[in-house]
C-alpha cells in the first residue's frame, strides 16, 4: 500500500481508531475494576471485624473469648481472598491478655487510634499503615465493650489486610487485561485490512479492466461490479465511447478539411502557371507553401486523431519482420545482413501503420547507406526503471555499418526536407515523418554515432503494458 492509497488511508483511520479507543477503553476498565477489588477488600476487612466482635463475644464470660476456629471457618461471598489478621487488645490501663491472630506471629498491629484516627459514623477507623512485618497493611479498628457490671472493659478490636495482596490482584488483572486488548487490537486490525482488500477489490478488477482497454484487449468495461461504483462503470463506458465518437468525427473533419484547402490551392498553382509575370511566379511559390504546411498539419492532425484512440498495441517484432523481408528483396543487389533483437514484450502503444512507417524510414534510409549488414533492436523499459514516472517506454534502435554522419551533421536539428547526401535518392522527409510521428506519440527521435561506426537512429515510444 503506497503513501497515497485508498486501502492505506482506511487502515491508517482503523489503525488510529483502534489505538486512541482500546487504551481509552482498558483504562476505563482497569479504573473500575480496581474501584471494584478495593471496595471488596474493604468490604471483606470491615465483615471480618463483625465477625471477630461476634465470635469473641460468649455470654457470661469477663472478657472476650479467642476465635480460635475463625481462620478456618470465615468465608465471604466475594470471589476474592486475602489473608486477614486480627487482634484485640484492652484498653484504659486495665491489665488484660491481647488476643492476636497466628499470622502475626506474637506482634502488635498497629493502631489508627493511636495515630490521632478519629472514628467514623460506624464508630470504626481507617487507616493504611506499616505492618509488623514493615509491609503496608489496611487497618480498621472498633472500640468496643466486653463483660458486664465491673467486669465490663473496653477493648480495641482491629483486623488488616495487606495491601500488597490487593495491589498484585490488580496488577494481575491489569496484565491479563493489556494481553486481552492487545489481542484484540490484532485481531481487529487483521480483520479490518481483510475487510478492506476483500471490499476494495471491485476497485482492482476495474484497474485491470482498464488496463485490458487500454493494451487492445478489450473494449470497454463489462460485468456488474457493486452498486456503490457502477455509475462509475458506466460513466467509463459513456467516456470511452465519446472519445471513440471525437476521433472519428476529427478524422471526417480532417478529410473534409483536405478537400476543402487542397483544391483551391491547386486552382491557384494552375492558373498562376499559365503566367509568366512576376506575379504569378510569387503566387506559386507562396500556393506550394500552403500546400506544404497544409499537408503538414493534416498529416499532424491526422496522426493526432489515430493516437487520441486507446487501446491500440502493435508488436515490433512481426512488424520489423514484414520490413526485412520487402527491404531484403528491394536491396538484394546489396547482399544485406539484417539482424533483429525483439522480444516478445517490445510492444508499442499505438496505430500498426504507424510504426510501420516510422520503421520502414528508418530500415530504409540505413539499407541505403550499409556496406554489408542493419540491426534493429528493441527494448522494452518499465516505469520502475527510471524512464518515466509512471509510464513505461520502448526503444527502438536501428543501426547500419555505412558510413555515418559528422559531429556537425548530428548536430543540425532533423528538418523537413534535409538532405545529407544528394547522391542518394529520396525526398528528404523520411527522419522528418519519424520524429513528427514519435512528437505526436509524447516520444523522442535521436541520431547518433553506431557501435560499427554507422548511423544509430534511436526511436522512444510509449510501451505497451
Amino acid at each position: 500500500m503506497k503513501g497515497s492509497s485508498l486501502a492505506l488511508r482506511l487502515f491508517v483511520t482503523a489503525a488510529a481508531w483502534v489505538v486512541v479507543v482500546l487504551p481509552f477503553a482498558g483504562w476505563i476498565i482497569y479504573t473500575r475494576h480496581r474501584v471494584q477489588v478495593e471496595e471488596a477488600f474493604d468490604y471483606q476487612i470491615w465483615l471480618f471485624l463483625q465477625t471477630v466482635i461476634e465470635i469473641a463475644v460468649e455470654e457470661g464470660a469477663p472478657g472476650p473469648v479467642a476465635p480460635s476456629e475463625l481462620g478456618r471457618s470465615f468465608r465471604t461471598n466475594s470471589s476474592l481472598h486475602w489473608q486477614l489478621h486480627w487482634q484485640i487488645k484492652p484498653l484504659d490501663g486495665k491489665p488484660a491478655e491481647t488476643l492476636r491472630s497466628r499470622s502475626l506471629a506474637g506482634q502488635d498491629l498497629p493502631l489508627p487510634s493511636q495515630h490521632g484516627k478519629e472514628p467514623d459514623e460506624d464508630e470504626s477507623r481507617w487507616l493504611d499503615l506499616p505492618g509488623p512485618d514493615g509491609r503496608l497493611v489496611r487497618v480498621r479498628e472498633k472500640i468496643h465493650q466486653f463483660g458486664v457490671g465491673t467486669a465490663a472493659q473496653r477493648y480495641s478490636v482491629a483486623v488488616a489486610g495487606r495491601l500488597g495482596e490487593m495491589e498484585e490482584s490488580v496488577a494481575d488483572f491489569l496484565s491479563r487485561l493489556i494481553w486481552a486488548l492487545a489481542l484484540a487490537g490484532v485481531g481487529l486490525l487483521a480483520a479490518t485490512l481483510f475487510q478492506i482488500r476483500f471490499g476494495l477489490f471491485p476497485l482492482s478488477r476495474m484497474e485491470r479492466a482498464l488496463a485490458a482497454i487500454r493494451s487492445g484487449k478489450a473494449t470497454r468495461l463489462e460485468g456488474e461490479p457493486p452498486y456503490e461504483i457502477r455509475p462509475m462503470q458506466q460513466e467509463l463506458n459513456a467516456l470511452l465511447k465519446s472519445n471513440q465518437e471525437i476521433v472519428e468525427r476529427a478524422r471526417t473533419h480532417v478529410g473534409n478539411l483536405a478537400h476543402a484547402l487542397k483544391t483551391p490551392l491547386a486552382v491557384l498553382i494552375n492558373e498562376a502557371r499559365r503566367d509568366q509575370s512576376p506575379l504569378a511566379r510569387k503566387v506559386i511559390e507562396q500556393a506550394d507553401t500552403m500546400t506544404a504546411q497544409v499537408n503538414l498539419y493534416l498529416d499532424r492532425a491526422r496522426m493526432a486523431a489515430r493516437i487520441g484512440v486507446i487501446g491500440r498495441v502493435t508488436e515490433v517484432g512481426p512488424v520489423a519482420e514484414s520490413l526485412v523481408r520487402a527491404l531484403d528483396r528491394l536491396y538484394r543487389d546489396k547482399e544485406l545482413a539484417y539482424s533483429l533483437d525483439c522480444p516478445a514484450d517490445a510492444r508499442f502503444q499505438g496505430e500498426r501503420q504507424d510504426l510501420e512507417e516510422m520503421l520502414g524510414n528508418l530500415l530504409d534510409n540505413a539499407s541505403k547507406w550499409a556496406r554489408s549488414r542493419v540491426s534493429v533492436v528493441a527494448a522494452a523499459k518499465p516505469a520502475d526503471a527510471g524512464n518515466g514516472a509512471g509510464r513505461g517506454w520502448l526503444e527502438i534502435r536501428v543501426d547500419d555499418d555505412g558510413p555515418g554522419l559528422t559531429a556537425e551533421q548530428l548536430a543540425e536539428p532533423i528538418t523537413r526536407g534535409r538532405r545529407l547526401d544528394e547522391t542518394k535518392p529520396g525526398s528528404g522527409l523520411g527522419h522528418s515523418i519519424v520524429s513528427d510521428l514519435a512528437y505526436c506519440y509524447n516520444g523522442k527521435f535521436e541520431l547518433a554515432r553506431g557501435d560499427a561506426g554507422g548511423l544509430s537512429a534511436r526511436l522512444t515510444l510509449p510501451l505497451a503494458t
